[in-house]
């Protein structure tokens, strides 16, 4: 039970780490991702709009963005808490969520550039069943997925050149929250290089401090 937000570089393994403590903490994990995309096929007015921004190759601004969030945390089934993966992005954002529904605790996933950029060259997907994997990180041969035995190919936005961008943005516009939170007293640092289980052992271990 509580509020928590997952931060991290991208390859950090928020999401893989907000899945798990979910389960743990029976609350709901809430990714942008997953919202954007439950708003965009709902076609409520908030979605329409959200589409056709993207569809234009725009970034979503952060009123809609905004509202898509207030609109899913106003839901019954984050009324013990929720696991917020991938927002916010911004301190502005942060301060918008703290007007309505503030966080107990912000993980941070630290991890070097080097580390998250071997990471993220090292996602697949399986063609066959979908399942999502890193090889570096499970245990799998490099071209069969542990599950169906399907081939694993390389997710298209994870080429060298767009991790770059997608590292080089982090830094610049989402980095900044660590300080914003650390200066309120809700940062908890746990180290992101390590293997998933230890990293999990180790959320577990400061969120119930």
């Amino acid at each position: 039970m509580g509020r928590y937000v997952m931060l991290g570089m991208p390859g950090a393994g928020k999401g893989t780490q907000s899945r798990k403590l979910s389960q743990e903490m029976e609350i709901p994990h809430i990714s942008t991702g997953d919202m954007f995309r439950e708003a965009v096929k709902s076609g409520s007015p908030l979605g329409i709009r959200a589409r056709e921004i993207m569809t234009a190759g725009e970034l979503v601004p952060d009123e809609i963005v905004l509202e898509i969030v207030k609109e899913r945390l106003s839901r019954p089934d984050v009324s013990r808490g929720y696991i917020l993966d991938g927002f916010p992005r911004t301190v502005s954002q942060a301060r918008e969520l703290d007007s309505f529904q503030a966080p107990d605790a912000v993980i941070y996933l630290a991890l070097s550039q080097e580390e998250a950029a071997r990471r993220l060259e090292g996602r697949r997907s399986c063609g066959k069943c979908g399942a999502q994997l890193n090889i570096y990180l499970q245990e799998s041969a490099e071209d069969s997925c542990p599950k169906c035995g399907g081939e694993l190919v390389r997710r298209e936005d994870d080429t060298p050149e767009t991790v770059r961008v997608r590292i080089e943005t982090y830094i610049r516009q989402t980095k900044p929250l660590t300080e914003y939170y650390r200066e309120k007293g809700l940062l908890r640092e746990i180290d992101g290089a390590r293997g998933i289980g230890s990293v999990f052992e180790n959320i577990i271990r400061s969120v119930k401090k």
